[in-house]
């Protein structure tokens, strides 16, 4: 039976592709409040303005390209089970190879109904409108989990972490809930490796590997059996 390996990621692998990440110095943050972008109060107040964002957010992921550190994550399924559960809504790991993507804050080349959440549409790196709407006629919103918002995959991500034989966190400060609990679902037998270059928040007994996720998840590859 193949080892399972799940991958916790975050806005830090992300940037190695040039996609700008919400807490980092010049981030999306800087030029937008959340509270105008990323709650559902914003997208009732100034729908204009919301679509806009996402759709800026959609023409620079489409210029984006997979870096290594995705693609190593998808050749390490040549010999083990990997499921990667990204805090991210861009599509690069999927591009890069992986085949077993769980996102846990929504997609951005999807929409889905403001009236019907049920009813989702692939969009790829199309513009949401105005007066875009669904087949029950409802306006379209970006497929993301807006501040405020309950995370739906979050009971999935946390049943896979529960069956990993290794967590790989990689470009995540662990600090952003209810993501960050999910290292507390792991067995206790379950070795734990962490790589970021910042200063991620403690966990007991992990491996902290303080390089970039490229540089960081080379190394740790490299001592795979």
């Amino acid at each position: 039976m193949q080892e399972h390996i799940v991958v916790l990621t975050g806005a830090g692998i992300s940037a190695e592709s040039g996609l700008s990440t919400f807490r980092d110095s010049g981030g999306l943050w800087e030029q937008h409040s959340v509270y105008d972008v990323a709650t559902p109060e914003a997208f009732a107040r100034n729908q204009e303005l919301v679509l806009r964002f996402y759709n800026e957010r959609r023409h620079q992921l489409e210029s984006a390209q997979p870096n290594p550190a995705h693609r190593m994550l998808a050749e390490l399924e040549s010999r083990y089970r990997v499921t990667v559960v990204t805090q991210n809504v861009d599509d690069l790991h999927e591009r890069g190879g992986s085949t077993n993507v769980l996102h846990l804050h929504g997609e951005l080349t999807k929409a889905r109904s403001s009236g019907f959440p049920e009813l989702i549409y692939d969009i790829g790196y199309k513009e949401i409108h105005p007066g875009d709407v669904c087949e029950r006629g409802t306006q379209l919103r970006p497929h993301i989990v807006w501040f405020g918002e309950e995370v739906p995959m979050l009971d999935a991500a946390a049943e896979v972490v529960r069956t990993a034989d290794r967590l790989l966190i990689v470009g995540t400060s662990l600090q952003v809930y209810p993501a960050a609990g999910l290292v507390y679902e792991v067995d206790i037998d379950v070795p734990i490796t962490v790589i970021d270059p910042g200063e991620p928040a403690s966990v007991s007994r992990a491996r902290v590997i303080r390089k970039s996720a490229s540089d960081g998840l080379s190394e740790w590859v490299s001592t795979l059996t």
